[in-house]
């Protein structure tokens, strides 16, 4: 049995999605689970649709949604043909899904909407490439993940309840004569069968727990570049390929914000030796990374920019000192808001807080700070992490920067800072 993972790059047309199939041919004689994520741009345009109805502009929301639609129903025009009616079917079932809920007025979270919205964009795509594979004889089953992934209502960053799931994958999985399943990452559904999300990039998650549950041979993430790099290729041409890893370094890349894996991606994998592969879906002769539980030395430096940042500085309002009750209630703040920092420095009675701007979070904590400390905020700042950094590349790479916070190991940097204008 193996793992497959597409990203919404690797099905974000139809010719990509073509380029799926012939990965997927070289494979279909073996057990093979594929997990794929919204076509790409999706997400974020299913972000827009939440926004506009969660603000209450009904008319703008059904028009960016139907944005979304048309794309899809686009592709499944030019992929498809014998397979082309029961796709559109299936596919305006989740349409009508989301137009129900948006006639509606929101009564409840952010978050709530954001779930029930966005994890449609995974239905979609998978719709497609199931019929698609299935008109190009590559047979295969369809399962709604909503229905093997059982989840707890924390929206946006939903808890997996492994052991009912683990159960429903294997029936789900084992029960099938054929050798392919497409099923969707990221999504999963309460008791009350409520969509939930797990957070984004949450389908590297999806496929390791398929990858536990179903002790695979391996799990393969295919994505646009050769493998893990050493930073994001878009924003550091220079950026070389690292063939090997071993997943306490992949955790703490993915700790600092590194897009290549989700946070919560290397535990399932590490607790039963399961190998992790990142390959490149245009060129799958590239060896890509292997990631696995052995000691790797001579590292390059990692660089990871997390933009969107916002620098909050809490001071207390008597003088007083920081000292273990204002500590143990700003933790509750966090756990109440379900916000997480980024960076903490603490100081005799300034105490900063380095977070990723998620609006309604950051007025949410601001406000319960604002009961113990003076609170100032910051936004539009960046927040750069160098593992294995060299006093050069530190130079290199915080000059011409207006430096916030700093804080330093042995291993790592990591600064909070504007850019100079």
């Amino acid at each position: 049995m193996k793992i497959f993972k597409f990203g919404g790059a690797s099905v974000n047309s139809v010719e990509r999605i073509k380029n799926l199939k012939h990965i997927v041919q070289a494979y279909q004689q073996d057990p093979l689970v594929i997990i794929v994520s919204a076509m790409g741009k999706t997400t974020n345009g299913l972000e827009k649709v939440v926004q506009a109805f969660y603000k209450g502009n009904k008319t703008e929301a059904l028009q960016l949604f139907e944005v979304v639609k048309n794309q899809h129903l686009t592709t499944a025009k030019y992929l498809l043909v014998f397979q082309y009616n029961a796709c559109i079917a299936q596919l305006n079932d989740f349409f009508t899904e989301v137009e129900w809920l948006l006639h509606d007025k929101p009564v409840r979270s952010y978050d709530y909407y954001y779930d029930q919205i966005v994890c449609t964009g995974e239905l979609f795509s998978t719709c497609l490439i199931s019929h698609f594979l299935n008109e190009e004889k590559i047979d295969n089953q369809w399962l709604d993940v909503r229905d093997l992934l059982r989840t707890d209502n924390n929206f946006r960053d939903a808890g997996v309840q492994f052991e009912y799931s683990a159960t429903r994958i294997k029936d789900a999985i084992n029960g099938y004569k054929g050798n392919i399943t497409i099923t969707q990452g990221f999504i999963g559904a309460t008791d009350d069968n409520e969509s939930t999300t797990l957070g984004r990039e949450g389908s590297d998650y999806t496929a390791a727990i398929f990858a536990n549950i179903l002790d695979a041979e391996s799990l393969t993430i295919w994505k646009d570049v050769e493998g893990v790099m050493n930073a994001d290729p878009k924003a550091f041409p220079d950026a070389a390929l690292i063939k090997a890893l071993n997943f306490t370094e992949v955790i703490e890349m993915a700790y600092y914000g590194a897009q290549v894996i989700h946070p919560k991606t290397i535990k399932p994998l590490q607790n039963k030796g399961i190998p992790l592969l990142v390959k490149c879906f245009l060129d799958p002769a590239l060896p890509g990374t292997l990631i696995h539980d052995k000691y790797i030395k001579d590292l390059p430096a990692i660089i990871v920019v997390k933009a969107d940042q916002v620098l909050m500085s809490l001071k207390t309002k008597d003088f007083s000192f920081i000292g273990e009750a204002p500590m143990s209630q700003l933790y509750d703040m966090f756990g109440l808001v379900k916000i997480k920092p980024n960076l903490i420095q603490t100081g005799a009675i300034q105490l900063q807080l380095c977070l990723d701007n998620h609006e309604e979070k950051i007025d949410q904590l601001a406000s319960a700070c604002s009961q113990l400390f003076d609170v100032q905020i910051e936004k539009q700042l960046n927040l750069l992490t160098i593992r294995h950094y060299t006093e050069p590349i530190m130079q290199d790479l915080l000059a011409g920067k207006d430096i916030l916070l700093e804080q330093k190991t042995k291993e790592t940097i990591q600064c909070v800072y504007r850019n100079k204008a």
